[in-house]
């Protein structure tokens, strides 16, 4: 079977990775450089504590076994995979009695949880008189752009071909169906399937290949701190993160998460708006930004912020990726729409498509046990998108 993955961030790069594996006919094509959209701009995070149960979370769960499979063939060092663990601090007690029967959900659904009375144990330098938190073992952290190379790096060597400075049109077949591409050149690359895992762009791309599917662009920033001895053990956060990624609102919303680096580098987030793809530095955010971190850990305040960076997060209604084919135009595939969770759910996403591409179930990513990330949920009548 030959496949056209669409997108070379870290979703294209999982999936060109385990088609590859399977022994499909695989090529990789991307309008510009490896990892270049919102993978570079995303801070490798690999999470299950922000999960409610359901689809995502079984994505989640099936990914984080894979990315230890990854890390394993690729080398830790090379995508420098770090099993920190992730602690959730609440800053009230009523806030910490939502939060341990939020665990107390995800730990039946198979989450590994662990209450904490005292959370300077885990974290000493947090500020004083933290009523308690949830340390999640499980989480861990990646380097994205780092990881997109070395996903695609290791499915070229089972034979799977990238390139980019490739823009893409469909060219369809008999009875609609997507039967190759068309690059910028003119060019037709023959394809049985076209996997679209085109992040942020992956509305626009859907809409070519006569398959919309409703993605929107949510930007965030990110703080980088100058370099540090090691101060921070885990990614730590606030309880309210998990309800403002949840959240449907197009306001900007900021919540406090704070992370180290193997450089010595903080990692301060966590922003979220919907201003569609306006670039724009906004310096109220990233004064919000600094003045959580300094909440949760006070001995940020002597540090100086080198860089913020901000990119846009391919956001999707529901808060679930599309992953699976498209019922109106057959030989489209999707992979797109995890919003931040990308780099945590791609290893699971690229053995779920290549589970529809094979037509069954694969290494634990049984189609039929991840309808709820199907298309067709957004479908309505004959076909068209609701």
């Amino acid at each position: 079977m030959r496949v056209v993955v669409v997108g070379a961030g870290i979703v294209g790069a999982a999936c060109a990775f385990h088609a590859a594996a399977a022994g499909l006919d695989v090529t990789v094509l991307d309008r510009g450089p490896v990892g270049a959209g919102t993978t570079s701009r995303g801070e490798g995070n690999i999470l299950l504590s922000d999960k409610n149960p359901g689809p995502e979370l079984e994505l989640a769960r099936l990914s984080r076994e894979l990315w230890d499979e990854a890390g394993a063939e690729l080398g830790p060092h090379t995508v420098e995979l770090q099993a920190k663990g992730g602690l959730v601090v609440a800053s009230t007690p009523g806030a910490l009695a939502e939060l341990q029967v939020f665990a107390a959900r995800q730990s039946a659904a198979g989450v590994r949880t662990e209450r904490v009375g005292c959370v300077r144990d885990l974290e000493p330098h947090l500020a004083p008189g933290l009523p308690g938190g949830v340390h999640y073992p499980q989480d861990a952290q990646v380097q994205p752009v780092l990881s997109a190379a070395g996903l695609l790096g290791a499915a070229r060597r089972r034979g799977a071909r990238v390139r980019t400075g490739e823009a893409v049109s469909p060219v369809a077949g008999r009875g609609g169906r997507i039967c190759g591409v068309r690059t910028a050149d003119g060019a037709v690359l023959p394809a049985d399937a076209v996997v679209n895992a085109a992040g942020t762009w992956g509305g626009e791309v859907g809409r070519r290949l006569g398959a919309p599917v409703e993605i929107l662009p949510r930007r965030g920033f990110v703080l980088v701190t100058q370099p540090l001895p090691p101060m921070i053990r885990h990614k730590v956060y606030s309880a309210d993160y998990v309800a403002d990624v949840a959240s449907d609102s197009a306001g900007l919303e900021t919540s406090c998460v704070v992370e180290g680096t193997r450089a010595g580098t903080v990692l301060i987030g966590a922003s979220r708006e919907r201003v569609g793809f306006d670039t724009a530095m906004d310096p109220a955010v990233v004064a919000a930004l600094a003045a959580g971190a300094c909440r949760l850990f006070p001995f940020l305040r002597a540090t100086q912020v080198i860089r913020a960076y901000r990119g846009f997060r391919p956001y999707c209604p529901d808060h679930l990726p599309v992953v699976g084919p498209d019922p109106r135009v057959p030989g489209v595939v999707h992979a797109c729409g995890h919003e931040g969770a990308g780099v945590g759910l791609a290893p699971a996403t690229g053995a779920l498509v290549t589970a529809h591409l094979l037509g069954r179930p694969w290494r634990g990513a049984d189609p039929a046990a991840h309808r709820g990330l199907l298309p067709d949920r957004f479908l309505t009548g004959e076909g068209a998108p609701s």
